[in-house]
């Protein structure tokens, strides 16, 4: 039987039970079930003008998929009232260009309009310019969303495939993710555990003495370090020794430079370490942690791996205290004139918390 499609304003909805990455679009393909799917435009619920322009290129190889604890609603009315609050809050207190999310999925069934197709979202640091952020309003804890709100996400990923948005190949590299800002405050902590750091004397550096840094830092500058770069552990410690010998003997450096260096294997290498004082960028030594990729990256960014363990380490310094918690994050190209981070890698730090250019 031939796929056929009912549209409301851009949508189709197929008509399996469970949203599952492609396989979904292939039982649509195979059982020929659509349905009609309402989509809510950003012009019918919102009340405030959103600045979000940044284009988003097409087709995307990621989907985000996440929920908001507390934004529950089960009819337009509700729904609509539960986004202008959350419309408030993204562009108020955290000062973003307007809602975070390209589409919400409410338990009403409908489908409300974000950013939309077109636009960077600000949903997920390291993938906005590469993924539809795509969230459910929200669950009661221990509860799934409701047949209908997962039988509206399965029709609105389906039909970006279908459309040419995403990817047929398409990833999900955070199945569901949890936005807590409207739900009832609880008692747990915030801080994440810290990535593993290879110890110099794993990567058998050699011995040196820098200057020492007094913390806490106050900067994160995000560097490459040009050349090759790594993906397997032993090949990492090798680069590591390398980078080091190349600074030491032909630049004259103390050490690496780094306070820290990130592998595509998903680790960490001590460079000066939390203590000592880098000589990566003049000016900002003594007051930041340089945190330098392994690599080139003016074409491709790092791994998934790498962003992650770079991510988990700022916030491991602010939790240790080695960082200040209202730190500013910039690209090393930001306060000297140097190519690095690389254009790549700088596009994705654009995106993460605290970023100041």
């Amino acid at each position: 039987m031939a796929l056929r499609c009912v549209y409301t304003p851009s949508t189709c909805v197929l008509g399996p039970k469970r949203m599952l990455l492609w396989m979904l679009v292939l039982s649509a393909l195979a059982f020929g079930a659509c349905e009609v799917l309402t989509v809510v435009p950003h012009g019918a619920w919102a009340v405030e003008a959103m600045g979000c322009s940044t284009p988003l290129a097409w087709p995307v190889a990621f989907l985000v998929t996440h929920h908001i604890p507390g934004l529950q609603c089960d009819n337009q009315t509700a729904c609509t009232q539960r986004l202008r609050e959350l419309q408030a809050y993204h562009m108020h207190n955290n000062s973003w260009c307007g809602l975070a999310y390209n589409f919400l999925v409410g338990d009403d069934g409908r489908v409300y309009e974000g950013v939309g197709w077109d636009v960077q979202g600000v949903h997920t640091q390291g993938y906005n310019n590469v993924s539809l952020g795509l969230t459910f309003f929200g669950t009661k804890e221990g509860h799934s969303p409701s047949p209908i709100a997962l039988s509206a996400m399965e029709g609105l990923v389906a039909l970006a495939v279908l459309r040419g948005y995403l990817s047929p190949t398409y990833s999900q590299p955070v199945l569901v993710k949890g936005e807590n800002c409207l739900a009832p405050k609880q008692r747990t902590s915030s801080k994440r555990g810290c990535p593993r750091i290879i110890p110099r004397s794993e990567w058998e550096a050699r011995e040196t003495h820098c200057p020492m840094m007094t913390p806490p830092a106050k900067y994160v500058i995000i560097i490459q370090t040009a050349g090759r770069t790594c993906n397997m552990s032993e090949e990492c410690h090798l680069l590591v020794r390398d980078v080091q010998a190349l600074l030491m003997d032909r630049y004259g450096s103390c050490d690496t430079s780094y306070n820290f260096l990130v592998g595509q294997d998903g680790n960490i290498y001590e460079g000066v370490g939390w203590d000592g004082q880098g000589s990566h960028t003049s000016g900002y030594n003594d007051i930041s942690l340089g945190i330098a990729f392994l690599g080139t990256f003016s074409g491709t960014p790092p791994n998934t791996a790498a962003q992650e363990a770079a991510q988990n380490l700022i916030q491991c310094a602010v939790d240790k205290g080695y960082l200040v918690p209202d730190y500013l994050l910039v690209g090393q190209s930001d306060v000297a004139n140097t190519l690095s981070p690389g254009q790549a890698l700088y596009n994705i730090i654009k995106m993460w918390s605290h970023y100041q250019p």
